[in-house]
Parts: C-alpha cells; structure tokens; sequence
C-alpha cells in the first residue's frame, strides 16, 4: 500500500498512567458535538490493535445518502485524503443487494455516515499521540485533559421503562415460521432479532456508557456522539480490519454465560466449545465469510486462522471464528463493503435470502445494529466493529433502542433461544440503572 503524506501535526506523548489518561479523554470527548470513541479496552489479542482512539469536532463529513453511497465513500476519502470515522447502517445492504425494508425506523439515519475530525488521539503501547490539524491547540488540549477530574458520573434520570417488541409468544410463532423457511430448504441458518425501547427515556449517554463498559468490557467498545445521535457500544466482534493488503474477519457465533465459580465457568467455556450445534452455526458463518472474502482477495489466499475458539469475556463465552486474505493494494473499500456487509453472523445462509426473511419477520428496521462502525486512516487501513450488545439513543426525541438475537437453524430449541437473547441483553439493562 502506498505511502502517502500526513497532513496532521503529530506530538507524541508519555504518560505514568494510560488508564486514567483514556477515561480522561473520554469525560473530554464528551463536550464535542461529533466525537468516536474506539476503547479496546486493554484486551489481549494476537492481532494489533490501537488501545484507544478518540477523534472530536467537525472538519468535514458526507452528506446524507441512501443513494449510491460506497461511491460517495469512496470519492469523499480520495478528497480529504485523511482519517475518518463513522458507520455503516445495515439498510446500506439495500443498495448492495436487490432489497428493501418497509419496517418502521426511529431513528432516519443514511446508509453510511463518516466525518473528518480536526482533533485526534492515540493510546498506544506505551505512549499517547495527538493527531491535529492545528498544532497550536495540542498542548492546550492535553493540559485540559489532564486537569479533568473522572470521579463517577452521576445519573440523574431513574432507568426508562423498556417494552419488548415481541413477547416471548410472539417471538416463539416467529422462529417456527423461520424454522419452516430453514425445513423447506429456503435457508439453512438465519439471524432472527428484536428490539426492546423506550419511547420517552431520559438517559445520561456518558453514564450509561461507562457503566455498560464496566459490566461487559469488550474489544471493540465504542461510544459515539454525531449531534443528537448516540450510540453505546460493548461489541466484542470485530467485522473487518485492513492491515496493508491483509484483511482480517473475526465472526462470533455461540454464546454461554460465565460463573464467579471457577470450575463451572470452565465447564460452560467447554461446553460451548464441544456443542455440536453451536459449532455448526459458527461454521455455516465462516463459509459464508469465506465466500465473501474471496469475491475481492487474491486468489487462494483466503484462510481459516482460528475456527471456533471460545474467548471468556466479562459477561459471557464467545465462540470466535479468524478468516485472514490479501488483497490488492489498489482495492478500493467500496469494493470491500460491496462483497462482504453486512456481517454473515448477523444475516445467515444464504445470505441474500436469510435477509430478505428476517426482513419480513423482523418488527422494525435495525438501523445501526448489525451495522458496523470505526475508522479508516489516510493509508487506506481501517477497523469495524460489528454493532451489536449496543444502545441506540435520540437526544431529541428520547427514543432508545437495543435489539438481540441469535442464529437460527433447524436444531434450533425457540426456548433457549429466546433465553439466550435475555442474556445477551442482560449488561444494557443494567446498564440503564
């Protein structure tokens, strides 16, 4: 991959205590209408990783689109020749394939959304680096920050009344409908979600964030502010990362519950990674990825790095598959997002007609869940999360939302099922309180 110049001024800095420095920044990043927040939180991994990055107020940024919007991606990036942050919305999937959605949408956002930040930092190993597109500001920023006091946020607001848009009935009659659709060999999996929301929440974002990251720390946190939009994210997957020509797709499927007691959290972990059925999920994803992959990789360079290994996160067991390819240096990232959203762990197989019957089965439309979000840097390297285990809030109209869901085959118990989304929406319920 070509080289190119950095525009920014770079400073970098030492710091006795990176930890405090990245809550710090964040408390910072909260005073700025547009700010990303990308927090890894100090997870170890095989795969390089910035700890933290923070990137705050507005340069530039694309127009609303729900036309022609990988090309516009694609055009916006050649003129800034910068780093950018922002989101893929999963209704993007409606300009790649021949789709569309007629469910109701809360929150009217474009299909992808990416700004140009004036400010940017970096924690790294073992130092933090500003990224600013005027030097003169660095030092006082960094003064600023350091002065901050990160005593606990206090929430003012008592915890909103959430409503289920599907009871447990109505959700069980939905997975029999898929499950006939999977029988009669439409598909052979599908990720079938639902959302739960409050109409009129009052909701402190930073609080909540804050105290959703302390319940269920994750790789691939993210909080992000874009006006009266926030999105509070605890995502543990990772959708695609560019490194040089390599690209690197981590899908999660299978899930367990941790225990305080040592030798029952070992059993579970085992468990999962023994369970005939959530491995055969995980697998039926990873060929999917795999033929994603190859649409736009060398050829015979698409490889199975990892497949179904159990991770322990805070909250749960992760069943995590790698897939790593090469790509030409020239590849343009429409082409990428083009061949590979949204994320096949959270559509099924085949995918095109996995999306189209969630579609019909789903409530309401996802939005930025299932979607993705994180950055591209001006060498044309970037990291997405996929958006999942994630609160989406209107300041303006109090709306919030977060789905769940879980992948459905025809082994598939609805039951458990529909337990498995109540744990995976156990830490945003908390973190409301």
């Amino acid at each position: 991959m070509k080289k190119k110049k950095l525009k920014r001024f770079s400073k970098k800095f030492k710091h006795e205590d990176l930890n405090l420095f990245r809550d710090k920044l964040l408390k910072w990043s909260n005073k700025f209408t547009y700010s990303s927040f990308l927090n890894s939180n100090n997870y170890s991994s095989n795969i390089k990783q910035y700890e933290c990055i923070c990137a705050v107020e507005l340069e530039s940024e694309i127009p609303f689109t729900k036309n022609n919007s990988t090309q516009k991606l694609d055009n916006y990036l050649k003129k800034v020749d910068d780093w950018v942050f922002g989101y893929l919305n999963y209704d993007l999937k409606n300009e790649i394939e021949n789709l569309k959605s007629n469910n109701p949408d809360n929150f009217n956002l474009p299909n992808l959304y990416f700004y140009q930040p004036k400010k940017i930092w970096i924690i790294k190993n073992d130092y933090v680096e500003a990224l600013y597109l005027e030097s003169n500001l660095i030092i006082e920023d960094w003064n600023t920050i350091n002065s901050l006091n990160c005593k606990n946020e206090n929430n003012p607001f008592n915890p909103p009344t959430l409503s289920q848009k599907l009871n447990k009935e109505q959700y069980l009659n939905k997975i029999d409908v898929l499950k006939n659709h999977i029988n009669r060999g439409d598909v052979y999996e599908a990720n079938f979600c639902f959302e739960w929301f409050s109409e009129h929440a009052k909701i402190n974002p930073l609080y909540v964030y804050k105290n959703l990251n302390k319940i269920s720390k994750s790789p691939m946190s993210v909080y992000f502010k874009n006006k009266k939009l926030h999105l509070i994210c605890s995502s543990p997957e990772r959708y695609l990362k560019r490194n040089n020509n390599k690209l690197i797709s981590q899908p999660i499927k299978g899930t367990s519950r941790r225990d305080i007691d040592f030798v029952i959290d070992k059993k579970l972990k085992d468990n999962l990674s023994l369970d005939p059925k959530e491995r055969s999920e995980n697998i039926m994803i990873v060929d999917l990825v795999r033929n994603d992959m190859s649409r736009f990789s060398k050829p015979g360079s698409v490889k199975v790095k990892e497949l179904c290994e159990v991770y322990p996160f805070k909250q749960v067991h992760q069943m995590i598959s790698t897939i790593e390819s090469k790509v030409d240096s020239s590849l343009k990232i429409s082409k990428i997002i083009e061949g590979s959203f949204p994320m096949g762990s959270m559509t099924g197989a085949p995918k095109v007609k996995a999306m189209k019957i969630i579609d019909e089965l789903e409530e309401t439309k996802r939005g930025l869940y299932s979607g993705a979000i994180g950055f591209i840097d001006p060498y044309g390297n970037f990291d997405f999360n996929v958006v999942i285990r994630s609160l989406i809030y209107d300041s303006e109209s109090k709306h919030l939302s977060f789905h769940v869901g879980s992948a459905i085959t025809a082994k598939s118990k609805g039951v458990n099922e529909y337990d498995e989304c109540l744990l995976k929406g156990k830490a945003m319920i908390l973190s409301l309180t």
